[in-house]
């Protein structure tokens, strides 16, 4: 009984996520099947959610959903959020209590190749979760994911906060700002008066097992170097703020928590690592060949690639950690030397759902 005391200590000192706050509760997670939610899932199905998730099928092959066997552990559910009826009835059917919102179009350079598709998932996706919820009794909590790239880009070495102007210069970004609007409408105009606590959560970065996704650094590079081929890197001094997916998810369910007793902190959060830990593409990378140890790269943006993408990103991460008390647990170097363990091991044939476990389980002991 003492060691399990010392636990529940130690976890609520280090403001870890609580089973027992989460045992039981009713979740929605639209992007379930995606990367980070398929982690969130994850997560939550450890801590003894009853998990619902919503959104379309795994768009790459492998992914991690099916890997780690996700939909024999949630409730899971295909449906497109640009369709508002058939969203609204899922929403409706699963009466959840807390609603975790990361169903995107995800990626900088899939928006050029189609802005429309991006805005449709990311605005008007975003604008029909929020609209499913209004007169929704049970629902007591909603978290909606962003991004780091809402801020109206200035290029300077100054991090992002919260209070900074919202913009965007490419059709990714400029989605992700327009659907923070949207979310403090429904929030002032509906769900406020409803009881419902919202708030956005902008992430940093992220790295970790299980990614498979086009045009991401750490899953192009295990892609190149299992096959033995080089790494093409297009932008190998942009600064970014790369994490451990866990640490955003720490967060979000750390908020979720806190918004749980009430309103009064319904705003935006950012999540990431400390302003001067944002790391160059270049530096991940080295830490990347050296963990994985061997791998060749090639460096230079393309002649014909002329797309704008921000070369410096950085958060800052002050109000999260005095409001929630939420730190990064993981260094840099850890985190990228951990992803790419976590890729070797895979592959050798471990299994993928045993492998995220054995990463939760280290990070949430970790002191």
């Amino acid at each position: 009984m003492a060691i399990a005391q010392n636990t529940l200590k130690n976890m609520v000192a280090m403001h870890l996520p609580s089973s027992a706050f989460w045992k039981g509760k009713r979740v929605l997670l639209t992007g379930h099947t995606g990367f980070k939610g398929s982690w969130l899932a994850l997560w939550l199905n450890h801590l003894g959610a009853h998990v619902t998730g919503i959104a379309l099928p795994p768009n790459s092959t492998p992914n991690l959903f099916e890997l780690a066997n996700l939909s024999t552990r949630i409730e899971s559910h295909y449906c497109d959020i640009r369709q508002a009826e058939p969203l609204a009835s899922l929403i409706r059917q699963s009466e959840p209590e807390i609603v975790f919102h990361l169903a995107a179009q995800a990626l900088v350079r899939a928006g050029y190749a189609d802005p429309l598709g991006t805005y449709g998932s990311n605005v008007m996706g975003t604008a029909h979760v929020l609209d499913a919820l209004r007169d929704l009794g049970t629902v007591r909590v909603a978290v909606m994911v962003t991004t780091d790239k809402v801020y109206q880009p200035k290029e300077n070495i100054y991090p992002y906060r919260e209070t900074d102007f919202l913009g965007g210069h490419d059709p990714y970004s400029a989605s992700k700002a327009a659907s923070e609007i949207i979310i403090d409408s429904y929030r002032r105009a509906f769900l406020s008066s409803q009881g419902v606590a919202v708030a956005s959560a902008r992430a940093g970065n992220v790295i970790g097992g299980g990614d498979w996704s086009a045009d991401r650094l750490i899953p192009d590079a295990v892609r190149a170097w299992q096959n033995n081929t080089p790494l093409q890197i297009r932008q190998p001094e942009s600064i970014r703020p790369w994490q451990h997916v866990l640490e955003p998810l720490q967060g979000y369910l750390s908020l979720a928590q806190h918004l749980w007793q009430g309103s009064a902190d319904s705003t935006a959060y950012n999540f990431g690592p400390l302003p001067h830990e944002a790391a160059s593409v270049r530096k991940v990378i080295n830490m990347a060949r050296a963990a994985y140890g061997s791998g060749s790269t090639q460096w230079g943006t393309p002649a014909d690639d002329t797309r704008h993408e921000a070369s410096w990103l950085a958060l800052e991460t002050a109000f999260s950690r005095q409001t929630l008390g939420v730190t990064p647990k993981w260094t840099l170097e850890e985190a990228v030397s951990r992803t790419l363990l976590w890729y070797r091991r895979q592959n050798e044939g471990q299994n993928a759902y045993d492998l995220c476990l054995a990463d939760l389980v280290s990070y949430s002991t970790h002191c």
